[in-house]
């Protein structure tokens, strides 16, 4: 199983991978600045919130790692302040930018060190840190995973996933494709079916090669066959599998399991309560939002028009068309069977079983 390296970081340099050339092109970037960081996140270069996380956290040390050294500490930690305000507007949904750029600021503030150097050296191994823990998170994810559908998934069905939750979208195994991975391992093929997820098709671009790429048996549907495919192999098809249940990922969850995700989640969602099919979120902790009550409080980034009357270079749509373009719904938690988590699988009520983290 051969799985590509989201980011990295090795002899001072900050590279990552530019998903928005997949899958023609597989182009590696080396991020020298947070202002190039703050473009890569905003114009999803880097996506997924794991892997924005960190990309978060490692634009924290670009924008400090020139400070000179006989810079007094409140000089280096307001302009820290300055760095972590400025790349906080990149993107407004994920809440792990926001975890990860606090986690790191805050760390440095409650330190001890006095000097410029220690600081650099300092954030740096917090956001070496972040990086490692979300390895560990995806693998914990991926066995917690593999062991439910180890449960609920019958022999020769198949999983759906919307968007891309794999590890593209983190530092490691992924989230939502941990479990296949883990089952992969674990000597099960696990079919996979692919929203292609309109408007900018990661489910297509990104989901289907990485998969495509792991050896995984994976067939791409567009967004509107999710119900034909859910409701069973009516249609002469060499992919008969059924599904046997869907998993997708998130970029926030709020304390009572209302969680956003890409735009459609929520109508996959309906679709599989419709079939009896059970419904899981796979999610780091730090995704979990307990300060935001529901759904309700969760800002949805809406974007540029352009991704909706375009496909490519190519207009496809009268010129002047009002367009609404989220880039994300929000799911009611009442339609999730489980959050999988590093810690395990949360259950409802999920005011209750959230509240661990």
């Amino acid at each position: 199983m051969s799985l590509p390296a989201t980011l990295e970081y090795a002899n001072g340099k900050v590279i990552l991978l530019d998903q928005t050339r997949l899958p023609l092109e597989k182009i590696f970037l080396e991020i020298n600045d947070a202002q190039t960081m703050w473009e890569a996140i905003k114009v999803l270069r880097v996506r997924g919130a794991p892997a924005i996380g960190g990309a978060a956290a490692f634009g924290l040390w670009l924008g400090v790692r020139e400070i000179v050294d006989g810079t007094t500490r409140a000089e280096f930690l307001e302009q820290l302040q300055t760095v972590r305000d400025y790349l906080a507007t990149s993107r407004p949904t994920a809440v792990n930018l926001f975890w990860a750029l606090d986690r790191v600021n805050n760390a440095a503030k409650n330190s001890s060190l006095q000097t410029a150097g220690e600081l650099k050296a300092f954030v740096l191994e917090e956001a070496l840190s972040i990086q490692r823990e979300d390895i560990e998170m995806c693998r914990a994810i991926g066995e917690h995973g593999a062991n439910e559908l180890e449960q609920v998934l019958p022999e020769g069905s198949s999983i759906l996933t919307h968007c891309n939750a794999g590890a593209l979208a983190t530092m490691g195994l992924g989230t939502a494709l941990a479990p296949v991975y883990v089952a992969l391992e674990r000597g099960r093929a696990i079919h996979v079916f692919a929203d292609e997820t309109r408007p900018l098709l990661q489910g297509a671009r990104i989901t289907a090669w990485e998969l495509h790429q792991a050896g995984v048996p994976v067939t791409l549907i567009t967004d509107n066959m999710a119900a034909t495919v859910m409701r069973g192999p009516r249609i002469n098809s060499s992919d008969g599998q059924k599904v046997g249940a869907v998993i997708v990922g998130t970029d926030r969850v709020a304390a009572n399991g209302d969680f956003a995700n890409k735009i459609g989640t929520y109508g996959v969602a309906l679709l599989a309560k419709a079939h009896g099919i059970p419904f899981y979120v796979a999610t780091p902790s730090s995704t979990i939002d307990l300060n935001t009550p529901n759904g309700d409080g969760i800002e949805i980034e809406l974007r540029h028009s352009d991704e909706v009357t375009s496909f490519g270079a190519r207009v496809t749509a009268p010129a002047g068309v009002n367009v609404f373009n989220p880039a994300f719904d929000v799911t009611p938690g009442n339609l999730v069977t489980g959050f999988i988590t590093e810690r395990g699988v949360m259950r409802a009520p999920y005011l209750e079983s959230l509240k661990q983290f």
